[in-house]
């Protein structure tokens, strides 16, 4: 009995901090370039045989432990705009970006130029080229090229100022950061230039998960924390039963 009143609150627990999560993906559907965390289960008792196993442990014992989460890989929807700052990534890999707490990476390309003339986030922080160097964007007509390569049309012609460099961390390599949309490179992970993809300028990509799948996936699995809460409730009274009877017989 006080297995199944542990694999209960174990399996609680973690459909608690999945709910966190869904609520998060939930609450940045309309956050540009924000990729959801998807969250990963396994059950303890998985592999184990019970022909009279009931529905309850079956559910309880498949949704014990959360193994981790990671950042889905989906394309989100590109949505034109007609800004020429704005960048959208199509395939894989993130820009990289200077922030106060460290290199960062980011699908948001709402892009604006500050005081400097630096190429920066909306957030204000600077966007770096394939080898961790600002760019500085001098006063003109801004082109983006497919690859990423920014130049700017003058009176005295056109020139090349810097390309925007786009990293691939890989599958699993992107953790969420200090902000939505936001990304560090996973303990191990050594960022590289991406490859088949390339950027289109004047858009902005959408965040991949919606209002309506974001709406549904945090109903699931709150139904499914209830489902648990009911199953910690009827073990943990099994429990005190058997205990309070088989303290009177001492």
């Amino acid at each position: 009995m006080d297995s199944g009143l542990y694999s209960a609150y174990t399996a609680l627990r973690t459909r608690t901090e999945a709910l966190d999560l869904a609520a998060n993906n939930l609450a940045n559907t309309s956050t540009a370039g924000f990729h959801a965390g998807r969250a990963s289960f396994q059950g303890v008792l998985a592999e184990a045989s019970d022909a009279m196993g009931s529905q309850v442990g079956t559910a309880v014992n498949s949704q014990t432990l959360l193994m981790g989460h990671h950042v889905s890989e989906v394309q989100g929807v590109i949505a034109p705009t007609g800004n020429p700052l704005d960048v959208a990534i199509k395939g894989t890999g993130y820009f990289t970006v200077k922030t106060a707490q460290g290199t960062r990476y980011t699908r948001d390309g709402q892009f604006q130029i500050d005081g400097k003339g630096v190429l920066t986030t909306k957030q204000g922080d600077a966007v770096l080229n394939a080898q961790g160097s600002v760019i500085t964007v001098p006063s003109g007509d801004v082109r983006i090229a497919a690859d990423g390569a920014v130049s700017v049309a003058t009176q005295d012609g056109s020139a090349v100022v810097g390309q925007i460099g786009v990293m691939d961390l890989g599958s699993g390599g992107a953790v969420e950061a200090e902000s939505a949309g936001m990304y560090r490179a996973a303990d191990g992970v050594t960022p590289k230039v991406a490859v088949d993809t390339t950027l289109q300028q004047g858009a902005v990509e959408g965040a991949n998960q919606n209002a309506v799948q974001g709406t549904v996936q945090l109903l699931t699995i709150q139904r499914q924390a209830e489902m648990m809460q009911r199953s910690l409730s009827v073990f943990y009274n099994d429990f005190d039963k058997t205990a309070s009877e088989e303290l009177a017989r001492v």
